[in-house]
């Protein structure tokens, strides 16, 4: 058996709102690209945005760019216990089909605006609602 030492080494990171939000709410991309272990252009992508969306203060800042990348890391925090961490909350995010949304995933209902239904959704099943 490792050392405890070891072994907390082992157990994989929790991404956590706090470390990726700046003093006025908003998402610092690096941090979070990081904490997900994605490049920008990756992160941009898995929110539904454009590549290019981060390489310029204005549009990284824009309330649409800036809501689109909270409501992914609000998602993937959420389910992260259940699903054994951030990388495999993550697969969840961008692979699992919902059978409540038809088989669609969090990424798509995300993309096309429904990211209030998909933490309702997870909200649910923490509570033992069923899927």
């Amino acid at each position: 058996m490792p050392p405890a030492s070891a072994a907390l080494r082992l157990a994989p990171a929790r991404l956590s709102l706090a470390t990726v939000l700046d003093e006025r709410g908003m998402v610092k991309l690096e941090e979070a690209a990081e904490s997900l272990h994605l490049s920008k252009a990756q992160l941009a992508e898995t929110a539904g945005l454009a590549r290019e969306v981060f390489q310029k203060a204005s549009r990284r800042d824009s309330p649409k760019a800036q809501t689109r990348v909270r409501e992914m890391l609000e998602i993937i925090a959420l389910v992260q216990s259940w699903a054994g961490g951030p990388a495999q909350a993550l697969a969840w995010y961008r692979a699992e089909p919902i059978p409540a949304f038809a088989g669609r995933t969090a990424e798509a209902l995300v993309k096309s605006g429904q990211a209030t239904a998909v933490r309702d959704y997870v909200d649910h099943l923490a509570t033992g609602g069923y899927a």
